[in-house]
C-alpha cells in the first residue's frame, strides 16, 4: 500500500443492494474505512451529512438507482466534485449505458462479478485523484462557490498588508462575519438557495472592499473576512451590516430579524512589532463570538487605537436609507 494512504483511512460509500456482492467489495477495499447503503436516497443523505472521498453505486438499483444518484450528486454544490464509479453486470454494461454515466459524471464503469483486486486499484487512483485536486483547489486564490477571495489570499495579503503598515505606521481594520442563523437557513430553504445567499453576500461585500488595499474573502461555509486600510473600524463595521441587510433576504427560522442579518467582531490597531497578524484574527475571532453571543445583527469592534470596545448596531432609519439609495 502507497504511503499515501497511511496519513487516514480514506472513507468510501458503497450503495447497493446485494448482500454478497457487498462483502465482497468491502474484503477488497480493506485499505478504506467503508459505509454501506442499500438505496439511493439513504446514500443521498449520508453523502449530504458525511465525508466520502469517493463512491461506489450500482447503477441498476431499483427507485432512485445509481444514475438518479449520480443527477443528484451532481446537482448539490457540497457532492458535485464527489466521484462515483458506476457499477453493472456484464450484460447490463452496453455501451449506451457506459456513455451514458460518464457524460453524467461518473468517473469509472466497473463491471461485475468484481475483480477485487481492479476494483481496488480503480478506488485507489480515484481517491488519490480527489485528494490532488482538493490540494489544489486550497492553494487558488478564488473561492469556487462565490468568485471572491479564498482565505488563503486573505492570509496571504493580510501578511503583505501587515507588512507594509508597519513600514508607513498605517492602521488597518479587520473584520470576521457570520451568517447569523445560517445552518437554519440552510435546513428551512434547501442548499441550493443557501448557496445563492452565500454567493449575494460576498458579491454585497465584495462591492463595499474591493478598492486600494481593502479586500472580502470567503472564510469558510458561512463565514467572511474582511481587511481595511485604515483607522474607521466602526465606519468599516456599519458598511458591512448595511450591505448584508440591504439584500432583505428572508429567514423566518432567525432569531435575529426577519431577513438574513450577520454578526461582526472587529478589531482597528496599528501594526507593529509588539502585536502580529495571526494575534489580530484572533481578536476579532473574539469579538465575532460575543456579536453572536448577544443576539446576532451586530458588530462587536475592539478599537485599540482609542483604547476602547463598541457595540455597533445599524438603526432602522439607516436601513431605510440604504434601500432608498
Amino acid at each position: 500500500m502507497s504511503a499515501f494512504f497511511d496519513i487516514a483511512k480514506p472513507r468510501i460509500l458503497i450503495v447497493d443492494d446485494d448482500t454478497v456482492e457487498v462483502a465482497e467489495m468491502v474484503a477488497a477495499l480493506s485499505d478504506f474505512e467503508v459505509v454501506c447503503a442499500s438505496d439511493g436516497g439513504s446514500a443521498l443523505e449520508l453523502a449530504l451529512e458525511q465525508c466520502f472521498e469517493l463512491i461506489i453505486a450500482d447503477a441498476a438499483l431499483p427507485g432512485i438507482g445509481g444514475m438518479d444518484l449520480l443527477t443528484w450528486l451532481k446537482s448539490e454544490s457540497r457532492t458535485q466534485d464527489l466521484p462515483v464509479i458506476l457499477v453493472a453486470a456484464e450484460d447490463a454494461r452496453t455501451d449506451e449505458v457506459e456513455a451514458r454515466g460518464l457524460r453524467m459524471g461518473a468517473v469509472d464503469f466497473i463491471t461485475k462479478p468484481i475483480r477485487p483486486a481492479i476494483l481496488n486499484a480503480r478506488v485507489h487512483t480515484h481517491v488519490e485523484l480527489k485528494r490532488q485536486r482538493d490540494l489544489l483547489r486550497e492553494y487558488l486564490p478564488h473561492d469556487a462557490l462565490t468568485g471572491i477571495a479564498s482565505r488563503r489570499r486573505f492570509n496571504q495579503e493580510l501578511v503583505r498588508t501587515w507588512a507594509r503598515a508597519m513600514r508607513q505606521s498605517r492602521s488597518l481594520t479587520i473584520m470576521l462575519l457570520q451568517l447569523d442563523h445560517f445552518d437554519r437557513y440552510a435546513d428551512h430553504y434547501g442548499r441550493s438557495p443557501a448557496d445563492e445567499c452565500l454567493i449575494r453576500a460576498a458579491r454585497s461585500l465584495h462591492r463595499c472592499f474591493c478598492e486600494g488595499e481593502d479586500l472580502a474573502a470567503r472564510h469558510s461555509e458561512d463565514r467572511f473576512s474582511v481587511l481595511v486600510d485604515g483607522p474607521d473600524g466602526e465606519a468599516a463595521v456599519r458598511e458591512a451590516l448595511s450591505a448584508i441587510a440591504a439584500m432583505e433576504i428572508p429567514h423566518v427560522r432567525s432569531q435575529s430579524s426577519v431577513f438574513v442579518t450577520v454578526s461582526i467582531g472587529a478589531v482597528t490597531l496599528d501594526a507593529g512589532p509588539d502585536s502580529t497578524p495571526e494575534d489580530a484574527v484572533a481578536q476579532a475571532q473574539t469579538q465575532l463570538r460575543l456579536a453572536a453571543k448577544r443576539g446576532g445583527n451586530r458588530g462587536e469592534l475592539r478599537d485599540l487605537l482609542a483604547g476602547q470596545s463598541r457595540t455597533v448596531l445599524l438603526e432602522q432609519a439607516e436601513m431605510r436609507l440604504q434601500k432608498d439609495e
